[in-house]
């Protein structure tokens, strides 16, 4: 199968990932923060070692572990929520940030505006600045479209978040691993992402990132391994945050997944532009293909249309004729959807990763073309 799905979850991991995971699950699983016996305090050193490890590559002050990033942006936006308040959010984002606005407007009040793209399918950073009320009190961005792989400009966006006084949120969820990301740099208060898909890390771990001392409330309830003697949730971080039994297999394989990125030669990256530039001007090339975004792109994310055919069409054609996986439909972002006129079709995704290849890629060309046909 050649697996063109890598913005859903990378489906090769590195063989240290691999191991690690491995090794973890047989010998380190006992519970972090829960007892004083020799297993819990390696597994509480073992999830220690992976906060410091998501630090030294997005420069934040402070780690939670969740479930995955949807958890971590749930998170968020309902420990920070304020009754009757407003959130600046944008068309591209996920609906991991779009339901918990809808809900918390049904809950409390809270009203948000979605910024659309500009002329050229960028986010205008003065467009997210008109959209400030008197009563907004947070900006939440995705880094990098899920659909499109538009990147938003991040770094500007947060200027005008410090400038206005503003909570900023960023879901990293596509970026982290394809591009660098320093909350120092974009300015952000939080940044959500999960190592399984540009970090290649496993599933199961979501990571929910912190820089300044940004406030945040409680979001799940139960144990945390401190504060026992009482029925308030402790609201220390991240302790507070971490209800339950973290998967320290998978906080072992992070580790492991992030020290391998650091190490990806300088050639991997250009290989992984240039397939995704080849997969975009050749798909261009092609009669009836039409293709979403033509600027400040992730080089990895390439969303299409061929013309009189349904994208659920074309996926189940590459799948079963050509042994391809892509993602197709609505890709969890209905207003992006609506902006790009595909809310009735749905849209085919192919994303790619650093394990693709160039003869992958021409492949997966000629069975579009054929397709197109």
């Amino acid at each position: 199968m050649i697996y063109f799905d890598n913005a859903a979850t990378t489906i090769v991991k590195p063989d240290c990932v691999i191991k690690a995971d491995s090794y973890a699950l047989g010998n380190l699983c006992a519970n972090a923060g829960r007892g004083s016996h020799s297993g819990a305090i390696k597994a509480a050193s073992i999830i220690y070692e992976a906060r410091k490890t998501v630090k030294s590559i997005v420069a934040c002050d402070d780690v939670i572990f969740t479930f995955n990033c949807t958890d971590a942006l749930n998170t968020v936006l309902f420990g920070t929520a304020k009754r009757g308040g407003h959130v600046v959010t944008t068309v591209y984002e996920h609906n991991s940030i779009l339901r918990p606005l809808n809900e918390l407007n049904k809950r409390m009040g809270i009203e948000f505006t979605t910024v659309r793209p500009n002329m050229h399918g960028i986010i205008d950073p003065a467009d997210i600045e008109r959209a400030i009320r008197p009563n907004t009190y947070l900006i939440a961005v995705n880094h990098a479209s899920n659909v499109t792989g538009a990147v938003a400009p991040v770094t500007q966006i947060g200027n005008i978040a410090k400038r206005h006084g503003i909570l900023y949120l960023v879901d990293g969820a596509q970026s982290v691993g394809y591009l660098d990301v320093d909350m120092r740099a974009i300015g952000c208060n939080y940044l959500c992402f999960s190592p399984h898909k540009g970090l290649h890390g496993t599933q199961g771990l979501g990571c929910l990132c912190l820089r300044g001392n940004p406030p945040l409330k409680p979001f799940r309830f139960g144990g945390t391994g401190s504060s026992s003697h009482i029925l308030d949730q402790p609201t220390d971080i991240p302790e507070g945050f971490e209800s339950g039994t973290l998967p320290v297999h998978s906080a072992y394989s992070l580790i492991a997944a992030i020290n391998h990125y650091k190490k990806l030669p300088l050639s991997v990256k250009r290989n992984l532009a240039a397939c995704g530039d080849t997969l975009r001007s050749e798909l261009s090339k092609i009669k009836g293909v039409k293709i979403y975004g033509k600027y400040n792109n992730l080089p990895n994310i390439v969303c299409f249309n061929i013309d009189g055919m349904n994208a659920a069409t074309v996926g189940d054609i590459l799948s079963d004729q050509y042994d391809i996986a892509v993602r197709c439909g609505l890709h969890c972002a209905p207003l992006c959807h609506k902006y790009l006129g595909t809310l009735n079709t749905g849209a085919v995704r192919a994303s790619l990763s650093y394990h693709n290849t160039d003869g992958e890629v021409k492949f997966f060309i000629d069975a579009v073309r054929e397709i197109a046909k």
